[in-house]
């Protein structure tokens, strides 16, 4: 809620900053004289918007790109969990017992406590994985069932390994302050550009300004909140992890 509300404000900001550049060039130089100089203004501006629409663009794509990523992998982590409950059926006890009570705990780990973690940007260096590698080097296979159960446990359990690294690095890459200062930048000479015209029906031009001022406000937040895929309110959810739950539930007949 509070991520939406910052949103409604930046937009509402940038559409009042907008609106004041727009006044007080009307202030300082009179629309009329600007007008003799649209077609050149014209020209500048097609030439930055297209530049910075590409741009734009490109960066929504790639954070979208990114966010999808984020939630396959938690998708994809919250698989091998299950698998790897299903696979320790075929170990011998108490290995078994230990793996499927450390599956359950795991998936209710993601869910109660490293969703928060994440979305308040703390460190997931819990060693939650660790129970699984000793439970696993403690069995001694005493049949080729057992070993084939135990060959693809170790499989499961280094992929959930590794689909647990990428998304504590997930949690914290965004866009580099470079790039973001690209974006702003970029944004406030498109705004001034078309604050240049020379049109002498104020609130005409005003609203197309505003319009603008909108549009540029909307796609930056968009970006901004999709650049974090566990923070803000367009966000990844633990929903894979819950359902994981519900399957190791339902099949340990609880």
């Amino acid at each position: 809620m509070r991520s939406s509300l910052a949103d409604i404000l930046v937009i509402i900001s940038c559409i009042a900053v907008s609106v004041a550049l727009l006044y007080l060039l009307k202030r300082v130089w009179n629309p009329r004289s600007r007008s003799g100089h649209n077609d050149v203004i014209g020209t500048n501006v097609n030439v930055i918007g297209t530049t910075y629409a590409v741009l734009i663009a490109f960066m929504l794509s790639n954070v979208w790109i990114n966010f999808r990523a984020a939630e396959t992998n938690s998708e994809q982590e919250s698989n091998c969990l299950v698998n790897l409950y299903r696979i320790a059926k075929n170990l011998p006890q108490p290995q078994r017992g230990r793996i499927e009570l450390y599956a359950r705990q795991y998936a209710l780990d993601a869910v109660n406590v490293e969703w928060q973690e994440m979305e308040n940007n703390r460190d997931m260096s819990r060693g939650i994985t660790q129970p699984f590698w000793d439970a696993l080097a403690e069995v001694k296979p005493g049949s080729a069932a057992e070993q084939e159960g135990l060959s693809q446990s170790f499989n499961e359990l280094r992929e959930l390994t590794e689909h647990r690294r990428i998304r504590a690095l997930q949690s914290r890459s965004h866009l580099p302050p470079l790039l973001w200062a690209v974006l702003v930048v970029g944004a406030i000479v498109t705004i001034l550009s078309a604050c240049l015209f020379g049109v002498e029906n104020f609130r005409l031009h005003m609203v197309q300004v505003s319009f603008l001022a909108f549009l540029l406000a909307l796609v930056l937040v968009a970006i901004g909140d999709i650049d974090s895929p566990f923070t803000g309110p367009v966000r990844v959810t633990p929903d894979g992890f819950t359902y994981a739950v519900q399957t190791i539930d339902r099949e340990a007949g609880k």
